[in-house]
Formats: structure tokens, C-alpha cells, sequence
């Protein structure tokens, strides 16, 4: 059985910039990605790290971390699908408390980056889960 637990919002620094946004203000932001091992006596898993900075004009203006994971017996074998997925659904959850929380800032018309699958090293995340 594989449960999913709670995002949790591990950091959330918003600095409101200092001037007004204007049509041509440039919004950049970064997403990091990191996955880590959970093990306990009775079950296995892995915890997944979203990262996303934002800056207006070169300032910073927003640190969002969220923190998801995974918990799984031991017998049960995840495949390359399974991982994929389990990471696109912790990303969801992440995307869906930054449309939320977003609404009171600057950055209230912002998306956050998309997730690039193409760049997850699924052959190094699944030696975790064994």
C-alpha cells in the first residue's frame, strides 16, 4: 500500500517588491526538485522537495518550499510509472497551495514553473524504494 501524506509548507518568504509591477516588469522564477529517503522499521518511502524563488527585475521577491511523501510497505515494488506518478501528484499538491497562497501578493497572476520530467533521474530515485 502506498499512502500519500500532507504537503507541508516548509518555507514561504515573501518580500512585496518596491515598486509597482508594470506591464513591463519580468517575472523569472526557478523550480529545484529533491527526493530523500524515508525508512522505517515497518515501511519504506521517499520524501519529495519542491523549491520555487521567484524575482521581479532581478529582486527577490518569494521563497515557496513544500515538502511531500510517500510511505509504502516494504514488500510492495514501485516502477518507473509508479515513481513518475507519485511525483507528478506531490507537484500537483505543491502547485495547488501556491494558487492559493499566491492570491495575497504581487504574484497574483503568476504560475509557477512547470515541473520538467525530462530532467528526473528516475533510475537514481528508485534504488530508494527498495
Amino acid at each position: 500500500m502506498i499512502e500519500q501524506t500532507e504537503m507541508v509548507v516548509t518555507n514561504w518568504h515573501y518580500h512585496p517588491p518596491t515598486q509597482p509591477l508594470t506591464e513591463t516588469s519580468s517575472i523569472k522564477s526557478t523550480l529545484g526538485f529533491d527526493v530523500m529517503r524515508k525508512r522505517a522499521s515497518t515501511k519504506k518511502g521517499i520524501a519529495c522537495r519542491f523549491t520555487c524563488v521567484f524575482k521581479i527585475d532581478g529582486a527577490f521577491v518569494l521563497e515557496y518550499v513544500g515538502e511531500n511523501s510517500y510511505v509504502i510497505d516494504f514488500e510492495d515494488v514501485i516502477d518507473r510509472a509508479e515513481l513518475l506518478k507519485m511525483i507528478r501528484n506531490a507537484y500537483t499538491k505543491y502547485n495547488e497551495i501556491f494558487d492559493f497562497r499566491k492570491l495575497a501578493t504581487e504574484l497574483a497572476n503568476t504560475s509557477l514553473t512547470p515541473l520538467n520530467e525530462s530532467i528526473i533521474d528516475l533510475d537514481a530515485i528508485l534504488p530508494l524504494l527498495i
